[in-house]
């Protein structure tokens, strides 16, 4: 188990020491559950009030909260609480799980596959033809990347991911369980004679950049006949669904159970709320917001916020939120 002083914490964040503590600090916890060997962080001022029953012996502050340490505790005022925190919760992490060799020998890995020095192959992977494996790759039990895809350098893949043949992946991402990539996109038609449905072949691949994470269990498809594209550096939470040909600009983030159609387009620094819906050929500019639980059904203008169904412009919605209630209550 890991410990510090509150000296050491402070050093680690190069934050302002306000108090003291005599305690050992093992963990982070919130404030109302921590106990007297932990630190707890306040990034709002509406939970201040929280501070006074704690019993965490430190608190990662926001340089604009006021507050002041008790007998044998300490505040560590820092600019942002929330970054601080993340840094904290890195230098507490467990370690991952640990590898005995660094290809196990139930792994399948093709003649033809490149492994670099130092990537680490789980058991029962499947490692198909032409696949290039760069350094520092981390591949997790019951993994299959299939023909002629490319994974960059200190990527983690986890178990039960799927990677389907041509896809390139970049450098560093992650990709939690059970998380597809490169299957085929949605794509039918009636038939000629009008008694069934015609499957619309996918030829294209997924290419994905660097720093890119993927959350369990979300699917990425391959385009019909280009690529489905994610940018440097793009967040994906669990249980989303990214259609065929969508490309999705640098920095952008999705929610858990959002999805886009296909062809939609995502300019840099996006962000689509917890089950939103993006409709088909839609371009949402850079920097824009979409609400959780919206439904997008046209373009969506660089750094406007819209919300509801159909997604508009989030302060009309409110408006018209308001004044419905306004009719039921009359």
């Amino acid at each position: 188990m890991h410990s510090f002083s509150i000296q050491e914490i402070n050093t680690i964040l190069s934050g302002e020491l306000i108090g003291d503590t005599s305690k050992k600090i093992t963990g982070l916890n919130q404030l109302k559950n921590a106990t007297p060997n932990q630190i707890t962080f306040i990034g709002s001022k509406k939970h201040t009030s929280l501070w006074k029953d704690s019993k965490a012996c430190a608190a990662i502050v926001s340089e604009n909260i006021k507050i002041m340490p008790k007998d044998n505790q300490a505040v560590i005022k820092v600019k942002c609480a929330d970054l601080a925190m993340a840094k904290l919760l890195g230098v507490f992490s467990p370690e991952p799980p640990v590898f005995e060799i660094d290809i196990h020998t139930t792994a399948v890995i093709h003649e033809t596959a490149t492994i670099s020095k130092g990537a680490q192959i789980g058991a029962n992977s499947y490692i198909g033809k032409n696949v290039k494996i760069a350094e520092g790759v981390i591949v997790y039990p019951n993994v299959s990347i299939f023909d002629d895809s490319e994974i960059g350098a200190n990527t983690t893949i986890w178990s039960g991911t799927v990677i389907r043949e041509r896809s390139i992946i970049g450098s560093h991402c992650i990709f939690h369980n059970n998380v597809s990539i490169g299957a085929d996109g949605f794509g039918y038609r009636p038939s000629e004679d009008g008694r069934g449905l015609v499957k619309i072949p996918h030829i294209g691949n997924v290419v994905i950049g660097n720093h890119v994470e993927v959350g369990a269990n979300s699917c990425i498809d391959r385009g019909k006949f280009s690529s489905t594209i994610l940018g440097d550096g793009c967040k994906i939470d669990n249980l989303v669904q990214i259609g065929h040909n969508c490309v999705l600009g640098r920095c952008c983030i999705m929610a858990g159970s959002s999805g886009l159609a296909g062809s939609v387009t995502l300019g840099d620094g996006v962000i689509i709320g917890g089950s939103a819906s993006i409709n088909d050929h839609t371009t949402i500019h850079a920097g824009a917001k979409v609400g959780a639980g919206s439904g997008v059904v046209s373009d969506v203008p660089a750094g406007k916020t819209v919300l509801g169904y159909p997604a508009c412009d989030s302060r009309d919605m409110l408006k018209q939120w308001v004044a419905l209630r306004r009719l039921v209550n009359n």
